[in-house]
């Protein structure tokens, strides 16, 4: 009996610092940045309560819809090509290949790198190597481009990390399943579409959802390589947030954005979570 009191103890004093600490790093600042949402708080100061109006102008303000036009658009490409490209490196490494776990292992490494390293690399081959190469002037001065630069780095440094959890997917699919399918002639492009896809869909649902909630929130690699430029073209909701949040005089108004952009991230999750279960069912 003491024994077991002592374990429950134990347990207990594990438990309890790491709550306190997640209650102040994680849950203190979320309630306070919702109460300063409802204020017109500069970062500084005093401040005085505003009510609805940070929210309601929101809606109003051309620079907050405009970030959340290219967050979306930003977001829906990387997701696509991120997992596109790594169902296929999926298949591949694991095959019947020579190596395939040092391949792993290399294919792993961007995902090491933090985003502002991997970004200010990025920005040093776009600035400079690729503009000498072709002959064109770097696609993080362009407008048109600067936001294609930011899918390739943040897609690139994705992918490592999507593969490795499609292999995981692969690996739990049985051989006799192919087996059974090669008889029924269920090779190639059918056997993927009718055979191995329905089984790695629960792992499908995983990368969708962590990829879109990642490139959603998108920071390090804009922070890198354009601050938001040029003209503003590629300001995600994260970086006008901090931006204008913590420099720009606007604490509460971003902290209105902050609890706005919250709800669209889970709204968006759930919804993502609801349709893929319910193929899942289906299948």
């Amino acid at each position: 009996m003491n024994k077991k009191l002592s374990r429950n103890q134990t347990f207990l004093l594990i438990t309890v610092p790491i709550l306190a600490l997640f209650f102040c790093f994680n849950t203190l600042p979320l309630i306070k940045g919702l109460i300063y949402s409802f204020t017109n708080f500069k970062g500084f100061g005093s401040y005085d309560w505003v009510g609805m109006r940070n929210y309601a102008d929101l809606f109003t303000d051309a620079r907050v819809g405009k970030s959340y036009l290219f967050t979306f658009k930003f977001a829906i490409l990387a997701t696509v090509l991120t997992n596109v490209i790594a169902l296929l490196l999926a298949l591949g490494l694991n095959g019947k290949i020579k190596a395939k776990s040092a391949l792993r292992g290399m294919y792993f490494v961007p995902r090491i790198l933090g985003g502002l390293v991997v970004g200010y690399i990025f920005g040093y081959i776009f600035t400079y190597i690729l503009p000498a190469l072709t002959g064109t002037g770097s696609m993080l001065s362009n407008t048109k481009t600067a936001w294609i630069a930011i899918v390739i780095v943040a897609a690139w440094q994705s992918i490592a990390q999507t593969t490795l959890i499609y292999i995981s997917g692969l690996q739990t699919v049985p051989e006799d399943v192919y087996e059974a399918g090669a008889i029924d002639g269920a090779t190639g492009w059918l056997s993927f579409k009718s055979l191995t896809f329905p089984l790695i869909i629960p792992f499908f649902s995983i990368n969708m959802v962590l990829s879109m909630k990642d490139f959603l929130m998108v920071f390090d690699q804009i922070m890198a390589l354009t601050k938001g430029g040029p003209a503003q073209s590629t300001e995600s909701i994260s970086y006008l947030i901090y931006n204008n949040g913590m420099g720009g005089g606007q604490f509460g108004f971003q902290s209105a954005n902050a609890v706005i952009f919250f709800i669209v991230i889970v709204a968006i999750s759930v919804a993502q979570l609801t349709i893929t279960g319910k193929k899942e069912e289906q299948l």
